[in-house]
């Protein structure tokens, strides 16, 4: 795990707690942290379906839609 990854799951964190803020403007201390560890742990569970699905795509030798090329007419 290196710093970019800890940097992509804090800031997970910190969009989980600003998107609860705007919902609830009440939110309680308790709601906030749970709401930061929901997105630090979603951030670092999608960095690792993201990073899953290049291994399975270089193993297979397949290439994304959005990197494929136009077919030749």
């Amino acid at each position: 795990m290196g710093i970019l990854d800890t940097v992509g799951k804090i800031a997970g964190a910190v969009a989980a707690v600003e998107a609860t803020e705007k919902v609830d403007a009440d939110a309680s201390l308790l709601t906030k942290g749970l709401a930061a560890v929901a997105g630090f742990e979603g951030a670092g569970a999608l960095e690792a379906l993201v990073e899953k699905k290049k291994e399975g795509e270089a193993a297979d030798g397949t290439q994304d839609a959005d990197n494929a090329e136009p077919p030749q007419a």
